[in-house]
């Protein structure tokens, strides 16, 4: 397993499950087919707290409990407040139900104009494809439709399909859902190349966990896909510098072999990574791993999530302390979705310090004043 005081080791391995074949161990299904859902299947490796057993027991009514073995071998099963433990593991926190807390924070439902599409921004949609993911994120932005609490799989995407052709002004495409690399290589084929035929469509994304939660996934006939319908941006989901490991590096390795442009969106989340040295340390491995670190997300006000919020300005002196300290590619963009549909709004440091008519009073990020004349 990953050692806890040593961020420079990459390596992971199958941890608890050295007596499955390697073969096994590699092969995406098998991972799919043996995912922790229950108190006891967790407790063959190690004891939850109250917490978490109130948690995994409140779970089967609002997220669904699944940890693929790769993942749950990243865990520090000594450290209740491991920071991968924290994202999958659920706590009796999320019966707690914030002022500010909706089923739908970002308002997708109003904007949705058909079944499994969202068309918040004026040229762009977002075309959810199925609402199955390999394990489940406690703060989940989509947890009312995700996990099979609720439906596993979306099954008709032809009105969606009808919509983009009809809209014009559409031409960038975001594939999500649920995760959408849980598709077979078929249906995912088919998705892409449906796509590909519209003239208007100049851009296609693609948001996974699926490289973190289960490399295993990243196999020749998916990289095939994406080579022959590419170009494809994927954004993978990475938090803490523990998810970092050889296995993920390797997926991703591959991913980009096979043309896929790769970006990172991490989310602010209290006890995982609310803290710049263990920020800095993730945006250093992700560059190493052929990833850019693209958005830093403020965690979404939905259900149950409060206890994984920080203030805001814990993430503006996060980039205040990572700027000018590292690589300008290491620098994510800090966003607040905001609430009731807004969109995603930039969230930097005070940086200028006064506008006239003939200079522009900046600070830089060592804090010093500086003129720029007009």
């Amino acid at each position: 397993m990953f050692p806890k005081d040593n961020p420079n080791n990459w390596q992971s391995g199958q941890g608890y499950w050295q007596h499955i074949l390697k073969e096994d161990w590699s092969r995406w299904r098998w991972q799919m087919q043996n995912r922790l859902t229950s108190i006891k299947q967790i407790e063959e490796y190690f004891p939850l707290t109250a917490e978490e057993k109130a948690g995994c027991l409140f779970s089967k009514e609002h997220l669904n409990l699944a940890i693929t073995p790769y993942f749950f071998n990243l865990i520090d099963k000594n450290d209740p407040n491991c920071p991968i433990r924290l994202q999958v593991i659920p706590r009796i926190q999320e019966q707690t139900v914030a002022p500010e807390e909706k089923l739908d924070p970002l308002c997708e439902e109003k904007t949705s104009p058909v079944e499994n599409l969202v068309h918040r921004y004026p040229d762009r949609v977002l075309l959810l494809v199925t609402a199955q993911c390999a394990s489940y994120c406690r703060y989940c932005t989509r947890s009312r439709i995700v996990s099979e609490v609720h439906k596993p799989f979306v099954h008709d995407l032809e009105p969606a399909f009808d919509y983009i052709e009809t809209h014009t002004e559409i031409r960038d495409v975001l594939i999500s859902g649920g995760d959408p690399l849980l598709l077979n290589e078929h249906k995912l084929d088919e998705i892409l190349a449906r796509l590909r035929r519209i003239p208007h469509i100049e851009f296609i994304r693609i948001g996974s966990r699926v490289p973190v939660f289960l490399p295993q996934r990243i196999t020749p006939e998916l990289c095939g896909i994406f080579k022959k319908q590419g170009p494809i941006w994927l954004s993978i989901h990475v938090n803490h510098p523990r998810e970092c490991t050889q296995e993920l590096k390797d997926a991703l390795e591959k991913l980009s072999y096979a043309g896929v442009v790769l970006g990172n969106q991490s989310v602010l989340l209290k006890g995982v990574n609310d803290d710049a040295t263990v920020m800095k340390s993730l945006v250093h491995r992700l560059l190493q791993m052929r990833v850019r670190p693209y958005y830093l997300y403020q965690c979404d006000p939905v259900i149950g999530t409060k206890h994984f919020r920080t203030p805001i300005q814990t993430g503006i002196d996060i980039i205040h302390s990572i700027r000018g300290y590292t690589s300008g590619y290491a620098v994510p963009q800090y966003v607040v979705d905001s609430p009731n549909g807004g969109g995603k709004i930039p969230i930097n440091p005070n940086y200028i310090q006064e506008i006239t008519q003939e200079k522009l009073m900046l600070k830089n990020f060592e804090d010093k004043i500086t003129e720029y004349p007009l």
